[in-house]
C-alpha cells in the first residue's frame, strides 16, 4: 500500500504515543490530487473545534490550476471523521499539559482516503540530541561485528 503523503518530521519532533485512523472530508479535485501523489503534511497539525477534529494546513495544491475554482485555498481545514469515543479521548489527552495531534501519514483504503494521526508529546533538544548519539553509537558497533573498520 503506497502512502500519498507521510510527515518525517513527526517522528523527529515529537515522541508519538498512539495512533489513530480517520477518514477525511475532501472535495473532488482535492481526491484527484492527493491520489496523484501532490499532498504535503509539513506543518500540518490537528485542532479541534465544536466537537470535530480538522486537520489544518496540510497542502493539497488544486489538481488543475487551470479548472480549480477562484476560491480555492490549499491549506483550508479539513475534518477528520473520527467516532464519538476517540474525539473525547483526543479531547481529553488535548487539555493536558504537552499534548497534540499530529498527522503521520495518508494513504488508501479500498476506496477511501484515510489519515494516520498520533497523540504526541513534544520531544526536548537534548532529548533529540541522546537518541542521535544513541543511534551514531549503534552504527559503529554494527560495523565493527560486520568487520568494516
Amino acid at each position: 500500500m503506497k502512502d500519498y503523503a507521510y510527515n518525517k518530521r513527526a517522528g523527529f519532533d515529537f515522541e508519538l504515543l498512539e495512533t489513530f485512523e480517520a477518514g477525511i472530508e475532501l472535495l473532488g479535485v482535492e481526491v484527484k490530487s492527493v491520489r496523484s501523489g501532490h499532498m504535503s503534511l509539513r506543518g500540518a497539525f490537528v485542532t479541534i473545534h465544536n466537537g470535530s477534529a480538522y486537520l489544518t494546513n496540510a497542502n493539497i495544491p488544486p489538481w488543475q490550476v487551470a479548472n480549480s475554482p477562484a476560491s480555492y485555498d490549499p491549506t483550508r481545514s479539513r475534518r477528520l471523521l473520527l467516532t464519538a469515543a476517540q474525539l473525547k479521548y483526543l479531547i481529553g489527552k488535548i487539555s493536558e499539559q504537552g499534548f497534540t495531534v499530529v498527522p503521520v501519514r495518508v494513504y488508501p483504503k479500498r476506496s477511501v482516503i484515510k489519515v494516520e494521526i498520533a497523540l504526541a508529546k513534544g520531544k526536548k533538544e537534548y532529548h533529540k540530541k541522546e537518541k542521535e548519539k544513541e543511534q551514531d553509537i549503534k552504527r559503529d558497533v554494527e560495523r565493527m561485528l560486520r568487520g568494516k573498520e
